[in-house]
């Protein structure tokens, strides 16, 4: 099938900067209208006044390159903003086909020292800001089923990170809330089958604004050739999953960069015990599961991120 999205129209939130700017210049390369979502605030973590100019700018990238993009500079954690989001594309361009969530923030800290408001940005603008532009996109998919009698076109690709299964010791709030989005996704992709829509996540890794400080050292930018890390090595799989190539593909979560892509499987059942009585008692637990871990360091078989070849860095 064609990996071509002429004719649709994509929405992409945090498509100012980073990888949802590289999102947004792929689709509209494979021919989609998009509408670029951008809040614009200076600062990874949210801070600082709100801006206009990295939405216009991709906007206006797109627009140089001979396609159809229209700006908007909400915040898509506000329900009547991302109902003012999905509306804008519907009016614009007729209908919403593809939404691609991508905006997020970091405001790191570790558990013991975390505020109430540092952990309820995070989980805000990344799950919330996942959910709010979901749902009015799914309501119009659905109603749009209803009417024609029939499925139709419609994919959601969301953005986690390794952080949901590996662990990142200093992001309980934005592990938490790629792990949200996890299951977000999963339950779209039940959810919205019947209606024609498929729901998949990524997990990418790629240098921006948001891993500035992560990707250094022995993994710092080269000084010639082609970036492993770029974003531009992410978005190609996001137009594959936004495609009708891709509509058997759902409820799928991929770790992607650097021209490769991982498929994530659900956690294997790596052992299993059974009382000899009626219930266990917790002498009964020590004397079987005890042993199990013994030889285990803490956090194997849960996410063996080195059968992927996969160091675990966002």
């Amino acid at each position: 099938m064609t990996t071509s999205l002429n004719g649709l129209t994509a929405i992409v939130t945090g498509a100012g900067r980073g990888l949802g700017r590289a999102e947004a210049l792929e689709l509209a390369r494979a021919g989609a209208n998009v509408v670029v979502n951008d809040f614009g605030a200076p600062g990874r973590d949210g801070s600082g006044a709100a801006s206009a100019a990295p939405a216009d700018e991709t906007v206006a990238e797109i627009v140089a390159l001979g396609g159809h993009a229209v700006a908007h500079h909400g915040d898509v954690a506000d329900l009547a903003s991302a109902k003012a989001l999905v509306d804008l594309a519907i009016e614009t361009y007729g209908q919403l086909d593809i939404l691609v969530n991508n905006a997020g923030i970091l405001r790191d800290r570790m558990v013991f020292s975390m505020s109430e408001q540092e952990w309820d940005s995070v989980i805000h603008v990344h799950l919330k800001g996942h959910f709010a532009t979901t749902r009015f996109a799914a309501a119009h998919w659905r109603d749009r089923s209803k009417a024609a009698g029939a499925p139709v076109y419609g994919r959601i690709v969301n953005t986690s990170s390794e952080a949901f299964v590996a662990g990142s010791a200093g992001q309980p709030n934005y592990a938490a809330a790629k792990g949200g989005i996890v299951g977000l996704t999963t339950s779209c992709a039940s959810a919205l089958a019947r209606y024609g829509v498929t729901s998949n996540v990524i997990c990418p890794r790629a240098r921006t604004r948001m891993t500035e400080d992560v990707f250094t050292g022995s993994i710092g930018a080269p000084e010639t050739g082609v970036d492993p890390l770029a974003p531009e090595h992410v978005s190609p799989l996001v137009a594959y999953l936004a495609s009708p190539a891709a509509a058997s593909v759902n409820g799928q979560c991929f770790v992607v960069h650097g021209g490769m892509v991982a498929v994530l499987g659900a956690p294997p059942v790596l052992a299993k015990f059974d009382t000899a009585k009626e219930a266990f008692t917790p002498g009964e637990l020590d004397e079987l599961m005890s042993p199990f871990y013994a030889d285990r360091k803490p956090g194997d078989g849960f996410a063996n991120m080195a059968v992927l070849g996969l160091k675990h860095e966002s």
